[in-house]
């Protein structure tokens, strides 16, 4: 059967060395990418963490981007090292952004380095895994100002309504979600489960990434079987190639077919007992 993530782009990861709490040392990076090639990646794009509220203290996001540029430089040295040592080796071609950390509202983006590959989308995150009651209104401020956020890990949040009402409105004001690949398999618990097949079988989901963080092997690969074996092998293509090379050529993603009606049903059901407390 063909792999319907052959060649698959991961726009969040934490691969920079020593920079957060992913890889901490080069040689641990370039074990990372093995473990994507593995996986049949064709690019990674590593994405530390960042406070917003950095962008308005210009001493401050100086020195926190100068870190991040000498770990970055520190990661191509050793992708590079390890292709020159081993002729015939393949590893993922790399890339940078950050994950966004939205303790300031209206961030100033006009940085490259904090943007997914230098281009217009910017992956964000709310702090303290809460999706603040007025999320919506960065969302909307930000693409205003010409940015496209890809909210990371939607999924994960907890307080999330039996409607998931603030990801609708966040959805509206022209957010794209990105749920994490190990969210599937259930490596961030059954609510997170839960909630990330509600947003598939929803079609509100756009794309699938692994969040990796240097331990273990990225979910990627299993995620996929799981869609597989629900019937979903077109959609998992769409969130984890078509969509993210949408993405790095400066295009919004395609639709994502909802998951079969029938099974919906039941995972929507545990979602809202699970949400109510109840399960």
């Amino acid at each position: 059967m063909t792999n319907p993530a052959a060649g698959f782009i991961d726009f969040h990861s934490h691969l920079i060395p020593g920079v957060d709490d992913g890889s901490a040392t080069p040689e641990q990076s370039v074990e990372s990418l093995r473990a994507f090639a593995a996986q049949s990646a064709s690019t990674v794009l590593t994405t530390p963490h960042f406070d917003a509220s950095l962008t308005k203290m210009p001493v401050a996001l100086a020195a926190r981007l100068g870190v991040f540029d000498a770990g970055w430089a520190q990661l191509v040295a050793a992708r590079n090292a390890a292709l020159a040592a081993e002729p015939g080796l393949v590893l993922p071609e790399i890339k940078r952004g950050v994950e966004l950390m939205l303790d300031d509202p209206d961030p100033d983006l006009s940085d490259e380095r904090i943007r997914l590959d230098g281009g217009e989308f910017v992956l964000c995150e709310f702090p303290g895994m809460q999706l603040p009651p007025n999320a919506e209104w960065a969302m909307h401020n930000l693409r205003q100002k010409g940015w496209r956020p890809v909210i990371a890990h939607p999924e994960r949040y907890r307080n999330h309504d039996t409607r998931l009402s603030v990801l609708s409105r966040c959805r509206s004001a022209g957010a794209h979600l990105q749920v994490n690949a190990g969210s599937l398999i259930g490596q961030h618990g059954s609510r997170a489960q839960l909630v990330a097949f509600a947003l598939l079988q929803a079609g509100w989901v756009d794309y699938l990434s692994s969040d990796y963080h240097a331990r273990g092997t990225p979910a990627t690969a299993r995620a996929v079987e799981a869609l597989v074996e629900r019937g979903a092998a077109a959609q998992a293509t769409r969130l984890t190639v078509e969509n993210p090379a949408r993405l790095l050529a400066g295009e919004g993603p395609l639709p994502v077919q909802p998951l079969d009606a029938q099974e919906a049903q039941s995972w929507w059901t545990r979602l809202l007992r699970k949400v109510a407390g109840n399960d």
